[in-house]
């Protein structure tokens, strides 16, 4: 199957391991991967700051960009609900078939086991816009649950918001920041050595916590953790 990636700004600008790791994932099982060099930002910060112009604009760039793709799929539930959820709203008439990593695999492809190895203590932070904007269910935690020698623990309270929200973060920082407090006690409360989650932003947020408090709890990519096999081992980031 040909399929698209989405990068999306953040894995694109700070995280590109995680999209090497897309790729390589996707053709482990049989996809053949194009990256459109002409795609932009979703628009979806512009749109959740109340430019609705401008996030237009970029819906129909974005439209553009993937034209002649039947198939969309990007690592980030936020950026595939904004794409799916908001798109057709801002540009009538607007059609998409743009995946979450996770969904492309179990209801596209089929798969819960697609062949990793992650021999780590791993707890999974659902992101909002996956659970409540796309409906993604426990799809990522079905192929968590498939990995060899990966220990997964549940997140105490996992549905609860990270406190990041965009901009929320920085117009309402005292109460993200409340918010971020209680993630990260659920986080440690699990002794994980790593969090995962299908969206760079939270993880970029509580990571980022975490980081400061020297937790020594290390924030994973979904597609980094199922990309990862015996021949070919994740390794932390190095800067």
């Amino acid at each position: 199957m040909r399929v698209a990636l989405f990068g999306t700004c953040l894995a694109d600008t700070l995280h590109p391991a995680t999209l090497h790791a897309v790729v390589r994932l996707l053709e482990r099982l049989g996809c053949t991967v194009d990256y459109p060099l002409a795609q932009t930002c979703c628009g979806q910060m512009h749109l959740n700051t109340g430019y609705r112009d401008h996030a237009a604009a970029l819906a129909r760039s974005h439209t553009a960009a993937f034209a002649e793709h039947d198939v969309v799929v990007t690592p980030s539930g936020s950026c595939a609900g904004m794409v799916r959820d908001n798109h057709p709203k801002l540009v009538p008439g607007t059609r998409t078939r743009t995946f979450e990593l996770s969904e492309f695999l179990v209801d596209v492809l089929g798969v819960t086991d697609v062949g990793a190895w992650f021999p780590h203590r791993v707890t999974y932070h659902p992101t909002c816009h996956s659970l409540r904007t796309l409906g993604v269910g426990d799809k990522p935690l079905a192929l968590l649950r498939a990995v060899s020698g990966l220990d997964l623990v549940a997140l105490p309270e996992a549905e609860s918001c990270c406190g990041f929200g965009g901009t929320f973060a920085l117009k309402n920082a005292e109460t993200s920041t409340a918010m971020l407090g209680d993630k990260m006690r659920a986080v440690l409360d699990t002794r994980a050595e790593v969090l995962c989650a299908s969206d760079h932003s939270c993880l970029m947020h509580v990571g980022g916590g975490l980081s400061r408090l020297r937790a020594g709890v290390r924030p994973v990519h979904l597609a980094e953790i199922l990309a990862s096999t015996e021949e070919d081992p994740w390794r932390p980031a190095t800067r």
